[in-house]
């Protein structure tokens, strides 16, 4: 495309990059069965007892999710002084929602044996362990295959609709607890799997697939041994007030423990969330179209991101009024020729962000690292990342870190608009550009403020042209540049 046609589309970009639905706030429906907790929390809320560890809810609770009509709930709540309830693998149904009472925590269960997968096929014994003969070297080799087995979620939605989780209890995966039967933690075992880049099988929280209508409302979710929320094959997905803390004890390290990771999904919703954890905040993998993330809180993570995996494509992606603190990075594209491909029709507005490192990083140089390199690392493939018609307006740094804004070469050129684009303090040797088109909005409104106090004047074949400021007509207002953060930066909560 042309850079001339690239100003044309941008008016229709703002106005199509989102969710199709019209999605209201979540209501949480009636119980059918109200089933009520025999387990106590110990160390402040951290845990159960020792003695307790055998002591499984799993099989009530799967009880009930089975035989609750559609359209109800199964209410899990505090009785008598007890408020907590232990669980393995659990699987909803088609229709009913799981609500957690205020109050109440329900723990995954530390036996990695419980999580197994079972079947023709399946390696036994995966689940709590490390498969070091079969490293997961990047970028991925095409040999051997994997082994097959692992751990099951802990919740899992698979070819079930309109399901719900809900409430304004605690879901707490223990990735910080000893696995049984081990001397490491879940989080501790996906550590010391990182330097040779081993393969590790570990639960994650909640796995949906094929799962439309799903919805996650008010509810909070503690120390996922790996992925919180894993969405694919979905259309309609909503996050609503969710409030997700990973780890709960600062200073702890929990590798890879995504907050939402919706794939080849269409019609998602993330919204007035507060996300804090130890991998992206929020991954959008490959597939995924009609998405908006909608007034959200990022705090520790990896910050708003696409990728690695975008060679099935993403598009018309809307993120406004995201407010990011001390995330790594800010505004985050990662993919590579391994596992690249077309992402295109994406709106960001609104944005504040402080102590990011890197604000702006849209980078086809992927190296499974948590923060972009500046350069190609010269990966061969076929899966080119091709990054189309983004915009980024109103957008506000108030602390200096790296932009960097990469096409992978002249055939595959990145295509972006700033309008309202500032990084505080940020010098020119921060500002890293190759094989891009980009558009500054000027503004004629008299107001005195630029449209990006970006350096544009260098990189490896750069074009920059001068667009006029557009009226696009949107549901959010335009942030004045002097306050536009005034008061968004808030205690997680």
């Amino acid at each position: 495309m042309k850079l001339g046609a690239f100003a044309v589309v941008l008016v229709a970009c703002v106005a199509v990059g989102q969710d199709t639905r019209v999605v209201k706030e979540p209501v949480i429906p009636t119980s059918c069965v109200r089933i009520e907790a025999r387990l106590a929390t110990v160390n402040n809320g951290m845990g159960i007892a020792s003695a307790d560890e055998g002591r499984l809810d799993t099989a009530r609770i799967q009880a009930a999710l089975d035989t609750c009509g559609p359209g109800k709930a199964v209410e899990l709540a505090a009785s008598d002084g007890h408020d907590a309830f232990l669980t393995g693998p659990l699987e909803m149904r088609s229709g009913v929602t799981l609500v957690v009472d205020k109050g109440v925590t329900l723990f995954g269960s530390r036996d990695a044996q419980r999580y197994e997968w079972k079947g023709d096929g399946v390696t036994p014994g995966l689940c709590g362990t490390i498969a070091a003969t079969v490293p997961a070297v990047f970028p991925a080799p095409q040999k051997p295959a994997p082994l097959r087995g692992g751990c099951r979620p802990l919740i899992s939605i698979v070819n079930a609709h309109d399901v719900g989780i809900m409430g304004d209890g605690v879901i707490d995966g223990r990735g910080y607890a000893k696995i049984l039967g081990k001397d490491y933690s879940w989080w501790e075992m996906a550590r010391k799997a990182e330097p040779k880049n081993e393969r590790y099988f570990t639960p994650r929280m909640i796995v949906a697939s094929h799962a439309d209508g799903l919805v996650l409302y008010r509810i909070t979710l503690h120390n996922s041994t790996n992925y919180h929320v894993s969405v694919n094959g979905t259309n309609g997905f909503t996050a609503w007030g969710v409030h997700l803390l990973t780890p709960t004890v600062r200073g702890m390290d929990a590798r890879n423990t995504d907050g939402i990771d919706p794939g080849s999904s269409t019609n998602i919703t993330i919204a007035h969330s507060w996300i804090d954890n130890g991998d992206d905040n929020i991954a959008i993998k490959t597939g995924v179209t009609h998405m908006s993330v909608l007034d959200n809180h990022f705090y520790s993570g990896h910050g708003m991101s696409i990728g690695s995996e975008t060679f099935t494509g993403d598009s018309y992606i809307l993120v406004d009024g995201l407010t990011e603190d001390h995330t790594t990075s800010g505004i985050r594209i990662k993919s590579n020729v391994t596992r690249g491909g077309l992402v295109h029709d994406l709106v960001y507005q609104n944005i504040c962000m402080r102590g990011v490192k890197n604000p702006i990083a849209i980078s086809p140089y992927y190296t499974n690292q948590t923060t972009e390199g500046f350069v190609d690392p010269g990966y061969t493939g076929t899966r080119i990342p091709d990054y189309k018609k983004i915009v980024l307006k109103n957008v506000t740094s108030e602390t200096p870190g790296d932009v960097l804004i990469a096409g992978l070469n002249d055939e595959h050129r990145t295509e972006i608009a700033l309008d309202r684009v500032f990084i505080r303090g940020i010098k020119p040797e921060q500002v890293h550009l190759a094989f891009a088109d980009i558009m500054a909005i000027s503004h004629g409104d008299n107001s005195g403020a630029k449209g990006t106090n970006i350096d544009l004047t260098h990189g490896q074949s750069v074009k920059v042209i001068q667009g006029g400021y557009q009226h696009v007509p949107h549901k959010s207002s335009i942030m004045d540049y002097g306050d536009a953060c005034a008061e968004k930066f808030v205690p997680m909560q």
